[in-house]
């Protein structure tokens, strides 16, 4: 199985990244192809509302984006792992879904969605904030929705957790680290219905 696992943090060592390396390990563990894009250290240029890729259902801009839609394309399971700021997803991950337009042309312009293997897909969104209200996860999370869904990713699980602001801080949550391990395992398991 492959899968695909995005850290929209600009910090190596933070709350997501933890999260996101606890999710890891189940599938490491069972010999999965992985692969990780640390966003905030690509080369990858904002969504120009271009138009460009309205007729073809390909970004005319040619950048590290290029890796991760073969990426994207090939993978059976997306995990998103990102800060809350400000009410949203991070810059990086924002920025590289906005480039994820191609794929919203290919889908809904031209008919044309991205296959989803004999494994299906499926996706894994953990979120994490400073903030004590939801909202911002509810923002979050019907952003990473959009995008799963134009990627063909029918279903995904989201584990967020708020008030949790300082570096490595989710370390001390009472069960974050075992909820990410937990749904790092379930995101591998195949569907009965697959």
């Amino acid at each position: 199985m492959r899968i695909v696992a995005f850290h929209g943090s600009p910090r190596i060592g933070g709350n997501s990244d933890i999260l996101l390396k606890e999710a890891l390990k189940p599938i490491d563990r069972e010999g999965h192809e992985t692969r990780l894009f640390r966003l905030n250290l690509m080369n990858i240029k904002p969504c120009q509302n271009c138009g460009g890729c309205d007729e073809t259902g390909v970004c005319v801009i040619k950048d590290d984006m290029d890796e991760i839609y073969n990426a994207v394309r090939a993978a059976d399971r997306v995990i998103l792992s990102s800060p809350i700021f400000f009410f949203a997803l991070s810059a990086q991950s924002k920025i590289m879904i906005d480039r994820f337009q191609c794929f919203w042309c290919e889908k809904y312009l031209l008919n044309r969605t991205v296959p989803v293997g004999q494994n299906g897909r499926k996706g894994l969104l953990m979120l994490v904030g400073g903030m004590k209200k939801d909202i911002g996860i509810q923002c979050g999370e019907a952003t990473a929705k959009a995008f799963f869904r134009t990627i063909s990713v029918p279903e995904h699980e989201t584990l967020s957790y708020l008030g949790i602001d300082n570096k490595g801080a989710i370390i001390h949550h009472p069960t974050a680290l075992a909820d990410a391990f937990d749904a790092g395992e379930r995101l591998i398991k195949q569907n009965e219905e697959l």
